[in-house]
């Protein structure tokens, strides 16, 4: 299980890869542009590690597209990898 500081790194990493997004984004491929590696993008903090394919593979139905910021995505993403057992 993830810790506190684990998660506000993860969360810090997502926000600045996802605020470079063109929104509203209407789904996860809109966010493919913004993400330095593509879908490769690693996400790691702590002992959690994941690329961004695996994240969007995982998270798909804990979405709630479109977004019309960062903010609110990278809510529903830390919620998903919650649920998901990722954190």
């Amino acid at each position: 299980m993830a810790d506190e500081s684990t998660e506000a790194e993860l969360r810090a990493q997502l926000q600045e890869a996802f605020e470079g997004a063109d929104y509203p984004v209407k789904n996860q491929m809109d966010l493919v542009p913004a993400l330095p590696n593509g879908p490769g993008t690693r996400f790691e903090a702590g002992d959690v590690s994941f690329t961004a394919m695996e994240m969007a593979a995982k998270l798909g139905s804990h979405q709630d597209f479109p977004y019309d910021d960062a903010d609110s995505l990278v809510n529903d993403v830390m919620e998903g990898l919650r649920a998901e057992g990722m954190l």
